[in-house]
């Protein structure tokens, strides 16, 4: 009976190597995977962050407004505003004023400037955020150039205005009303240009071109 036991515990087990090989493969596929989905989450993070901000209003994302405040109060607030450009666009991007002083609920116009510094026409596409981010629930825009595709050409040069004003319910809630300062910054990322849709008279030429 002892014999019969010790040759079923002595049976064959699968090598060190082998099992580290299983290991590793399963470890390249994970990566291979991860580098795959990251690539395409870098060619979506613009259309995605848009609607990620429309939707919860995550990192201080500003409100869109079709209409002015018709409120304003006689109490002041600082406005500053922050440029940045994406690696991959050869684009200078900055404010022409850095900041104003107005008045809460003031309807406020200022400017952004962009320039294409490379050798052909690139087109970008900005995204924005407000900080701190308890501001930006009040803080809002009646027109501006964030989530809209920019084309330049060859040291071309674009003035974008920002219309906005700062609600006045912001002095309200105890986490916001004690807000002296508020910062909107803009960020240009690359983004391919969309192709224009060919209508059926343009095919209807290229057929009869063919023919």
């Amino acid at each position: 009976m002892s014999e019969t036991k010790q040759t079923e515990k002595s049976g064959p087990e699968k090598s060190g190597p082998e099992k580290s090989g299983m290991g590793n493969g399963a470890v390249v596929a994970m990566c291979c995977s991860f580098v795959i989905g990251m690539a395409g989450m870098a060619y979506a993070a613009v259309p995605l962050y848009e609607m990620f901000c429309k939707v919860t209003g995550y990192g201080g994302t500003t409100q869109r407004v079709e209409q002015a405040s018709d409120i304003i109060l006689d109490k002041t607030i600082k406005v500053r505003f922050d440029a940045n450009v994406g690696p991959g666009l050869a684009w200078s991007f900055e404010p022409v004023q850095r900041e104003v002083e107005m008045k809460i609920g003031e309807t406020v116009q200022i400017m952004y400037r962009a320039r294409n510094m490379a050798s052909k026409p690139t087109t970008g596409q900005a995204t924005f955020n407000v900080t701190p981010q308890a501001a930006g629930a009040y803080f809002n825009k009646v027109q501006c150039f964030c989530f809209t595709e920019t084309t330049l050409k060859p040291g071309e040069e674009l003035i974008m205005p920002v219309v906005f004003f700062v609600d006045p319910e912001i002095v309200k809630p105890v986490e916001t009303k004690g807000i002296h300062t508020i910062t909107l910054s803009y960020t240009f990322y690359p983004h391919e240009a969309t192709k224009p849709v060919v209508s059926s008279a343009d095919i209807k030429t290229d057929d009869a071109n063919k023919l």
